[in-house]
């Protein structure tokens, strides 16, 4: 049984938390900036020769759904409020001030749409390509970089599937809630069909929302499967099962590399993804840094429509890009290097805690919304009992047995010399029938 000090300890700290969640709660981030469907149709009118009509003007007279200066405000207040009351050294009173500190840049940056100062809180709250992958010297753009030279190589286009999307929204709603049922619990996860949201899928709460105009292959719904279902939703529930530490539940930018990080290794780990959708993911880091140099958003359509993408995915990649932005460049949205800035830095994580024989940390990537340097605080919570343990995780995070075995060839050959390696087979397979000069 908990201490008199511990529990007025837990019962303060579930009730700032639980302030936290709802000063949040109307705060939407991807609905502050988004599009409307008639912006592409527009610019497919013309062409696509013309900037988009999306600037200040636009977000001033699409004004957002709260006061920002009061909602400040009383995240000031909060802030206050778990120094007074947990300490200025608490290890978890320091997540949630680092959270509410995000949520304020958050606030100024969407009062700073359309404008120079939108792009400046962006890098702030998300990064940049230009920033060093932590503990290298390597860039995250030249990570990106190699990655889409990679997943464009001759041998990709051989293995995506050929032809068109197969399933209506209709279908595909049906199908994942059977998978949602199968993975969470009969009703747990509400599938629906959406007529608000710009992009294939979205996730929110319990709920996964399908593009009612869009189409799919089942692939894509693999991949909305454990990308949406697994990891965003997974962890949404495992941090609304918490007792005290309800923040777990939502997520301010500090979190969001580590959730598509996840989300992208988990496609991975599963057989998921395809060379095209991994191509995508690399593509939006190229994407943030060019717009981050300057290129305006036909520049950076034109780019990828002289590389061979279609009007639809090319004009998706720059909107996903400028929107909250400048259209002249410079000042953009930056979330979208999260993908594989996350992947990169889950895996160095996942690598680390197995070679510093510490496997039980791994899990704890499920625990809710977090980002990496919280886990020791909260691992030791878990220990005293203040956090639960994830109930939703994947099978191989439940069973590491195999994730360790994964990890450990991929770290041992990951120190070979590739060049030479990859010299000495091209050798071999120039000289076999179907080579490039050699004839059947």
């Amino acid at each position: 049984m908990a201490s008199s000090n511990t529990q007025i300890y837990l019962t303060k700290l579930k009730a700032l938390s639980d302030q936290l969640v709802a000063l949040q709660k109307p705060i939407r981030i991807l609905d502050a900036i988004k599009w409307p469907n008639e912006v592409q149709e527009r610019f497919f009118a013309c062409e696509g020769k013309r900037l988009p009509d999306v600037g200040r003007d636009y977000y001033e007279h699409s004004p957002l759904p709260f006061d920002r200066h009061k909602l400040t405000d009383s995240f000031v207040a909060l802030e206050r409020d778990v120094v007074r009351q947990l300490g200025a050294h608490d290890a978890l009173g320091r997540i949630l001030r680092d959270t509410i500190s995000q949520y304020r840049l958050v606030l100024e940056m969407l009062g700073s749409r359309g404008t120079a100062r939108f792009g400046e809180l962006s890098r702030r709250l998300y990064g940049s390509p230009s920033d060093c992958i932590t503990g290298d010297n390597k860039t995250l753009l030249e990570v990106g970089q190699e990655l889409c030279r990679v997943f464009s190589l001759p041998a990709a286009a051989q293995l995506t599937p050929s032809g068109k999307r197969q399933l209506n929204a209709t279908e595909a709603t049906a199908y994942l809630s059977a998978r949602m049922d199968e993975y969470f619990t009969p009703g747990t996860v509400n599938v629906t069909l959406s007529d608000d949201i710009v992009s294939d899928a979205a996730a929110g709460g319990d709920c996964l929302k399908l593009n009612r105009r869009s189409t799919f292959t089942p692939q894509d719904l693999n991949v909305l499967e454990v990308h949406e279902g697994w990891v965003h939703i997974g962890t949404t529930l495992n941090g609304r099962a918490q007792p005290w530490a309800s923040w777990l539940s939502v997520g301010s930018p500090r979190i969001t590399a580590i959730q598509e990080g996840m989300a992208v290794l988990m496609e991975t780990l599963t057989f998921s993804s395809f060379p095209k959708r991994a191509q995508r993911v690399s593509d939006r880091v190229v994407a943030v840094d060019m717009a981050e140099r300057g290129a305006d958003f036909v520049e950076l359509y034109r780019f990828f429509r002289e590389r061979g993408d279609s009007e639809h995915d090319s004009f998706r990649v720059a909107q996903r890009v400028f929107r909250g932005g400048t259209l002249t460049g410079g000042s953009v949205f930056t979330k979208d290097i999260s993908y594989v800035k996350g992947f990169v830095e889950n895996v160095g994580f996942i690598r680390s805690a197995i070679y510093a024989g510490r496997p039980e940390m791994i899990p704890l990537l499920y625990l809710g919304k977090l980002a990496l340097d919280d886990i020791p605080a909260l691992q030791e919570h878990l220990q005293l009992g203040h956090i639960v343990a994830p109930r939703f995780l994947p099978p191989m995070f439940k069973n590491l047995n195999g994730l360790y075995v994964w990890f450990g060839f991929s770290s041992s050959i990951a120190g070979l010399d590739n060049v030479r390696v990859r010299k000495h087979f091209s050798r071999l397979f120039s000289a076999s029938p179907g080579a490039p000069g050699n004839k059947q």
